[in-house]
């Protein structure tokens, strides 16, 4: 499920032409801006996601190094 970040360019650029703007600049920033939030925001549902990821990452690492460490430690207590 994608999560989508609403930006209205509309109210956007009206309020670049209040401050100024001319109607081409406030049209061109709001249009700038959009495609900015719309590909390189990450949304709380994609931070929950990698979240998840890297919990069940560091999970499978720390059993990993589990078993590294009890083969290691039956290997000393053979040497012993």
């Amino acid at each position: 499920m994608e999560s989508a970040i609403l930006f209205d360019t509309l109210a956007y650029a009206k309020k670049m032409k209040e401050a100024g703007f001319t109607d081409k600049q406030a049209e061109t920033q709001a249009e700038a801006l959009a495609e900015i939030i719309g590909t390189n925001l990450a949304t709380k549902q994609d931070l929950k996601e990698l979240e998840a990821r890297l919990t069940a990452s560091i999970i499978k690492w720390v059993a990993g190094m589990l078993v590294a460490q009890a083969a290691v430690i039956a290997a000393l207590v053979k040497l012993l």
